[in-house]
């Protein structure tokens, strides 16, 4: 049973609280109605329904919004699971962006404006481990890859106009630019920590 308590703005919505997504429908006929009743009324308004809902052994908090023909729900996580985001920018200096390498990379960003398309997206870590497995299986030599050391970017304005004529080249797209030599470590933002029939959209 998802027992709904309010509704929201979606734009509302923080979107580090945001988890898992489910496919939502109703449970019989007898829900129908209601089912179709909330999904429309949050459809019209561009909100989405807060509840409650237990499922593995805990109760989530589940926020609810009009998709096709149904609703997708999308677990929230409690504050606990969400760190400060200061505690990591606020060791970011203030940089003054000069006015040229901005408008050149906003140049850069238009010439290679896209559309997202989830199809274009490859697991090429795991797709090289398949790969050498294979290998490892035919008795073939795995030879060790090179590692490359870091260098400083001394030009980032030569970086970035390296960067727009391999666009305009139309060759397959390289990083132009080098690591700093400050690498630091990515942190997670989250925490290491009627009824209806969730189908889940991604694995969790």
């Amino acid at each position: 049973m998802i027992e709904i308590d309010e509704f929201v703005p979606k734009a509302d919505i923080d979107e580090l609280y945001l988890n898992n997504p489910y496919y939502i429908v109703p449970d019989g006929q007898v829900g129908q109605q209601a089912f179709a009743v909330i999904r429309e009324a949050i459809r019209k308004e561009g909100m989405v329904a807060l509840g409650k809902v237990v499922f593995t052994s805990r109760e989530h908090i589940i926020a609810l919004e009009a998709r096709g023909k149904g609703l997708m729900g999308v677990t929230l996580r409690y504050p606990y699971e969400v760190r400060n985001e200061k505690e990591y920018f606020d060791d970011i200096e203030d940089e003054k962006v000069p006015k040229d390498m901005l408008e050149l990379a906003s140049h850069i960003v238009d010439t290679k404006r896209g559309e997202f398309d989830p199809k274009k997206f490859a697991e090429r870590y795991e797709d090289a481990l398949k790969e050498l497995l294979k290998k490892k299986q035919k008795g073939e030599k795995i030879e060790r890859p090179t590692e490359s050391k870091p260098s400083n970017v001394v030009d980032l304005m030569e970086a970035l106009r390296k960067s727009l004529r391999a666009g305009k080249a139309g060759g397959e797209r390289k990083s132009s630019s080098h690591g700093t030599g400050d690498h630091r470590a990515t942190k997670n933002a989250v925490r290491p920590t009627a009824r209806a029939r969730p189908t889940q959209v991604a694995p969790s």
